[in-house]
C-alpha cells in the first residue's frame, strides 16, 4: 500500500515525529501547478515558511533512541501472609442479646454457650485473616458449639483433630493446627471454669479449622508473591459456611480431608508422599554434575558411569554388555564399547541414544535422593492447590519441566507429546485459561520483546533486513517497508509492530493453538523439528511448541486428522472456533504422576522449586512468630 502527502506535509510529519517512514513526495511540477490553480499567495507563503522550519529540523542530527531490552520478571523476596488476633469481642453475647438456644441445655437450664461466653474475653487465638472473619461471622450468627456437647469434647470434634493431626500426609505442616484437646476428667463443683475451658477449646478447633480449608483449598502460598511468572487469581472460599457444613457433615473427617485437591493426580501424591517416607535412603553412586562426557575423550569420572550403570541397568542390559563390564579396569579412556552400553542405558532411560554422558544421563544415572524426592512431592501438592479443586474430565496439561502436553478425555489421557518450553532468559508462565481458537496458516505477530531485544541491532546496520525475509511491518497502524523506517529512533513504545504472513517458514508453522491471556503464550507447530529429539528441550521465547501440532489440534475440535489436513491445505489463514470449553494448564511440577499414576520426577528448568521452598519457610516463620 503507498501513502502519498505533499512535499510539505511528508518533510512536516518527519520533523514532529509522526512516523520513522519515509514516504514518496509528488512530482515538483504536479504540486506547483495545484499550489497555482488552488492556494492563495497567503497560503503558499505560510506553506514555504513552515516547509523552511521543517527543513531546519530536518537538518538537525537525529537522536538515537537509547538501547534498550525488555526483560521478563523478576524473582521477589517473599512476604508471607500474617496471623492476625480473633476478634472475639465482636460476637454478640447471647445473654444480652437473647439469642439463646434451646437444643443443648445443661440440666440446670443453663445454655452452655452462654456459660461459657465470658471465655472469650481474654482468649488470643492466632488465625489467617480470611478465617478470623470466618470464625466470628459464623459465631456470631449460629452462637452455639460446633464440637462441644454438655460437658465433654465430642467425637466428631476428635476426628477434626486426627484430620489435623495428619496434615502433613496431604502436603500439610500439622504444627500450624495443633489444638489441645482438653482432659475428660474435671471438677464437678467447678461446672463454670469447665464451660470456659471447652469455649476456649472450641474457638481453637474452628479456627484451627479455618484455617487449614484455607490451606488445603488454595495452598500456603500466594504464587503471584514469587514472581510475575505466576498468574492466577487467589481462590477465596466462603470459610464461614464451609465451618458449618463439615460440622453437619455425616462424616465430618471425610468432609475436611475434602478441602483438599480431589482427582487421581493428587491420590497419586499422597500415596507416594507416604511410600518415600517409609524407604530408607540406599547408598548413591555420585557422578560430577559438570560432566559432559563424549566417546573418544578420558575422564575419571568415567568409573563412576560404569558402576551407576552395573547398578542401575536392567539385566537384559547387562547381559548384552556382560564382557565390557566385566573386563572395566576403571580406565578414564571413553571407548566406541563402552559408548554402545551408555547408548544402550540411554535408550531404557528414554533418553537419546547419543553416548554423550551430559545433565539428563546423569540424572538418569545418579537419580534424586529420597528426601529430595519428598520435597519435589511436597511442593507438588502445594502447587495442585493452585490449580482448580477437581480437574476438567476434558483438558489440556502441558508440564513445563517433562516437557510435555497431554489432552485428557472422560478424565483419561488420550494423546501426549512432547513439547519445547520457553528458555530460562524467557521462561513460560504457570497459569490457567481456555482454548478458544485454532488458527489455520497462523500468522506470526513478533512480540516486541523478539522486536526490540534481538530483531532491532540487526534493523539498525540493515534497514531492509525485514524486507528481504517477507515479514510486514507497520508504524502506528499503517503498513511500511522496512527499509523506509528510522530504526535508530525506534524503542519501547514506538508503535512499530512485526507480523509474518503464513508460509512454509513461517514461525508458527501449520496451525496455532489459541487461549487468549496477557503472556501472548500459545500452543504451537514449529518448522524446527530437530529440537524434540533433545532431552531437554527449552528453547523458545515462552510459547509451547508442539510436537504433533495436527493431534493435538485434532482433539481439541473434536475431529480427525484428515480434516485438520483440510484445514490446511488451502494455504490460507484460517481461524476456526472450539466447542465447548476445554481449560488448558500451563503448569510447572517437577513430580506428577504419569499415565498409569506412578510419579515421575523432572529437573527444574527454572529453578523455582528453591523459590516456592524460601516461601513456605517464610510462611512457616512468620506463622511461628
Amino acid at each position: 500500500m503507498t501513502f502519498r502527502m505533499s512535499a510539505g506535509a511528508a518533510v512536516l510529519a518527519a520533523a514532529v515525529g509522526l512516523t520513522g517512514v519515509v514516504v514518496p513526495a509528488p512530482p515538483a511540477h504536479a504540486q506547483g501547478l495545484l499550489e497555482a490553480l488552488f492556494k492563495s499567495p497567503a497560503q503558499r507563503k505560510r506553506e514555504k515558511l513552515a516547509r523552511e522550519r521543517a527543513r531546519q529540523a530536518a537538518a538537525q542530527p537525529t537522536k538515537k533512541a537509547k538501547p534498550v531490552r525488555i526483560s521478563g520478571p523478576s524473582y521477589r523476596t517473599y512476604k508471607p501472609d500474617r496471623y492476625v488476633s480473633v476478634a472475639f469481642d465482636k460476637i454478640a453475647d447471647p445473654v444480652v442479646t437473647g439469642a439463646i438456644g434451646d437444643i443443648a441445655l445443661s440440666p440446670l437450664g443453663i445454655d452452655p454457650f452462654a456459660e461459657g461466653f465470658p471465655a472469650l474475653d481474654e482468649l488470643d487465638v492466632k488465625a489467617l485473616p480470611e478465617a478470623a472473619e470466618a470464625v466470628v461471622a459464623h459465631y456470631s450468627e449460629q452462637p452455639a458449639y460446633l464440637w462441644v456437647a454438655g460437658t465433654a469434647v465430642t467425637d466428631r470434634a476428635r476426628a477434626m483433630i486426627a484430620v489435623l493431626e495428619a496434615a502433613d500426609a496431604v502436603g500439610l505442616s500439622a504444627q500450624h493446627y495443633r489444638v489441645e484437646v482438653p482432659a475428660d476428667s474435671f471438677d464437678v463443683t467447678r461446672g463454670t471454669d469447665r464451660q470456659r475451658q471447652l469455649m476456649a477449646f472450641e474457638m481453637r478447633l474452628s479456627t484451627a479449622v479455618a484455617n487449614y480449608i484455607l490451606d488445603a483449598t488454595r495452598g500456603r502460598i500466594d504464587p503471584n508473591r514469587i514472581s510475575g511468572y505466576h498468574d492466577f487469581k487467589r481462590k477465596t472460599p466462603d470459610l464461614a459456611a464451609r465451618l458449618a457444613a463439615i460440622s453437619k457433615a455425616d462424616d465430618p473427617a471425610e468432609a475436611l480431608l475434602a478441602q483438599n485437591p480431589q482427582g487421581a493426580h493428587f491420590e497419586a501424591l499422597i500415596a507416594e508422599l507416604q511410600r518415600l517416607k517409609q524407604l530408607d535412603e540406599v547408598d548413591r553412586i555420585e557422578i560430577s554434575p559438570k560432566i559432559m562426557l563424549r566417546p573418544g575423550q578420558s575422564d575419571p569420572e568415567l568409573a563412576n558411569v560404569i558402576a551407576a550403570i552395573a547398578k542401575k541397568g536392567s539385566d537384559a542390559l547387562k547381559v548384552d554388555h556382560a564382557l565390557v563390564l566385566a573386563s572395566y579396569a576403571g580406565k578414564p579412556e571413553y571407548d566406541s564399547e563402552i559408548a554402545d552400553l551408555v547408548k544402550g542405558f540411554q535408550k531404557e532411560a528414554g533418553l537419546k541414544p547419543d553416548g554423550v554422558v551430559g545433565p539428563a544421563t546423569r540424572r538418569a544415572l545418579v537419580g534424586i535422593s529420597n528426601a529430595d524426592k519428598i520435597e519435589k512431592v511436597r511442593l507438588a501438592m502445594e502447587r495442585a492447590r493452585w490449580l482448580p479443586g477437581v480437574l476438567a474430565a476434558r483438558r489440556v496439561f502441558i508440564n513445563q519441566p517433562a516437557y510435555s502436553a497431554t489432552y485428557y478425555n472422560a478424565g483419561k489421557p488420550e494423546l501426549s507429546m512432547r513439547v519445547v518450553v520457553g528458555k530460562k532468559s524467557n521462561q513460560t508462565y504457570f497459569f490457567d485459561d481456555v482454548i478458544e481458537t485454532v488458527e489455520f496458516n497462523p500468522y506470526w505477530g513478533v512480540p516486541q520483546s523478539i522486536i526490540i531485544n534481538e530483531m532491532l541491532p540487526k534493523l539498525r546496520r540493515d534497514p531492509s533486513y525485514l524486507d528481504r525475509l517477507g515479514y510486514e511491518v507497520t508504524a502506528r497502524g499503517k503498513r511500511v517497508s522496512s527499509r523506509n523506517v528510522n530504526w535508530s529512533a525506534v524503542g519501547r513504545g514506538s508503535g512499530i509492530g512485526v507480523r509474518q504472513p503464513p508460509s512454509n517458514a513461517n514461525a508458527l508453522g501449520e496451525l496455532k493453538i489459541l487461549f487468549p491471556n496477557s503472556h501472548a503464550i500459545y500452543m504451537h507447530d514449529t518448522p524446527s523439528k530437530s529440537l524434540f529429539e533433545r532431552d531437554t528441550r527449552a528453547f523458545s521465547h515462552g510459547c509451547i511448541r508442539l510436537h504433533d501440532p495436527r493431534g493435538m489440534a485434532a482433539k481439541v475440535l473434536g475431529t480427525t486428522v484428515e480434516e485438520i489436513g483440510k484445514h490446511i491445505a488451502p494455504g490460507r489463514n484460517k481461524p476456526v472456533p472450539v466447542p465447548g470449553e476445554i481449560p488448558v494448564h500451563v503448569s510447572y511440577f517437577t513430580a506428577w504422576p504419569d499415565a498409569s499414576g506412578t510419579i515421575e520426577y523432572y529437573g527444574d528448568v527454572y529453578g523455582r522449586d528453591a523459590y516456592l521452598r524460601k516461601a513456605i519457610d517464610a510462611t512457616a516463620k512468620a506463622r511461628a512468630s
